[in-house]
């Protein structure tokens, strides 16, 4: 589970990079931001809500 968290995350910060560097594609960068705290969001709260047995 937390790979595919990371992998999202590189993911997305590939999407934002891209867009700032290529000016016509800036709401790509904005998509991806958006999509990397989301994902980040999600990630923290599901390994937070893991208990230890």
């Amino acid at each position: 589970m937390l790979s595919l968290v990371i992998i999202l995350l590189i993911i997305w910060l590939v999407l934002a990079i891209l867009g700032f560097v290529i000016k016509s594609l800036l709401w790509l960068a904005v998509v991806g931001i958006i999509l990397f705290v989301i994902t980040a969001l999600w990630g923290f709260i599901r390994r937070g809500g893991r208990t230890k047995s």
